[in-house]
């Protein structure tokens, strides 16, 4: 897959999750709603392990494809883990930690985007 787009990243970064067996994983377009981002991509894992997985496995796949993370939050024995690639804010929760934090409620009226 060419990288051309900040949408493009966003879909790189959940078939990356999805290859490590994340849970739910959602793209959201916030765009037209916050400045600091166009898309949001969500999902979870049962354990910090999985977590640790999942982030390692999005982190390799866009480096490879010459996507550099910008910003790491969330190390360790964290439940919600953040990475920003500028336009595309990816976040890795533990499972009770994305329910309680919901963001796709408070992001309601952002679109989804099919993960092709």
């Amino acid at each position: 897959m060419t990288i051309a787009s900040t949408q493009d990243i966003a879909i790189a970064a959940a078939r990356a999750a999805q290859d490590k067996k994340a849970n739910d994983v959602l793209i959201l377009d916030v765009s037209s709603l916050m400045a600091e981002a166009n898309f949001f991509v969500i999902c979870s894992a049962e354990t910090q392990v999985q977590i640790r997985t999942i982030v390692q496995e999005i982190i390799d796949q866009l480096e490879g494809a010459g996507i550099h993370l910008r910003r790491h939050e969330g190390r360790g024995g964290n439940s919600w883990v953040l990475l920003d690639y500028g336009g595309v804010v990816v976040h890795v929760f533990e499972e009770p930690d994305r329910a309680y934090y919901n963001l796709e409620k408070l992001w309601a009226d952002a679109k989804r985007i099919p993960i092709p």
